[in-house]
Order: C-alpha cells, then sequence, then structure tokens
C-alpha cells in the first residue's frame, strides 16, 4: 500500500499538478494518505473479525 502511494506520488510529481506544489506538501499530503489508507484498511480487518465472531 505504501507503495502505491509513493508511486502515485511520483508519477504526480513527473506528470502531474504536483510538479507545482513544494516538494515538502507533496510529501505532507503522501503522508497523509499513507495514514488515511492504514487507518482505513485496519479499520476493515477488524470490521471483518468482529462479524466473523459474531456468526
Amino acid at each position: 500500500m505504501l507503495f502505491l502511494v509513493a508511486a502515485l506520488m511520483l508519477f504526480g510529481v513527473v506528470l502531474g499538478t504536483v510538479a507545482h506544489a513544494p516538494l515538502t506538501v507533496t510529501a505532507l499530503i503522501a503522508t497523509g494518505i499513507a495514514v488515511w489508507l492504514g487507518v482505513f484498511a485496519i479499520r476493515e480487518r477488524h470490521g471483518r473479525r468482529r462479524r466473523t465472531q459474531a456468526n
């Protein structure tokens, strides 16, 4: 998942509008997205365990 965020950030720096933002802003946004995806994955995994145990 983090590899995907890094690849998308690199792609954005090379080809997208991210190239116009400072590198620190881009890195902060990429870090925020990585944290968001990590929290989402943990919540999904936790939710599936809870539903499986209830059945």
